[in-house]
């Protein structure tokens, strides 16, 4: 995994860039936001390809405990991608609920990413 740094002043963003899946589990999702916490990181970017697919599977409550922890340790995060191959409605649901928020939005570009962490 190789972390790239984005931001402005005071702002420090990691984007996760790696071929493999980074979290498979709420405890991997913990260690990388600790990890990065005591970098100085409290956002950080990730693909889509880097989360279990079982994230996208609302119905394992996968997402919901990836998410949870995240919330608790006040860490934003992107997740850029296609979300579009997702076709069920809850996932719809849950994408564009997530992303009236703060906390936890979906992109579909590093651009896009980088512009909501930044406000």
């Amino acid at each position: 995994m190789k972390i790239t740094i984005h931001g402005n002043g005071n702002t420090r963003i990691a984007e996760l860039v790696a071929d493999e899946v980074l979290i498979q589990t709420p405890d991997e999702a913990l260690q990388l936001i600790m990890d990065l916490h005591y970098q100085d990181f409290d956002k950080m970017i990730i693909r889509e390809k880097n989360i279990t697919p079982a994230f996208f599977d609302l119905k394992t409550g996968v997402a919901g405990e990836i998410l949870q922890k995240f919330s608790n340790y006040r860490s934003r995060l992107v997740i850029i991608g296609d979300f579009s191959k997702y076709p069920g409605k809850s996932i719809r649901d849950f994408i564009y609920e997530s992303n009236k928020g703060r906390q936890v939005n979906f992109m579909d570009s590093l651009e896009a990413a980088i512009g909501q962490l930044l406000k």
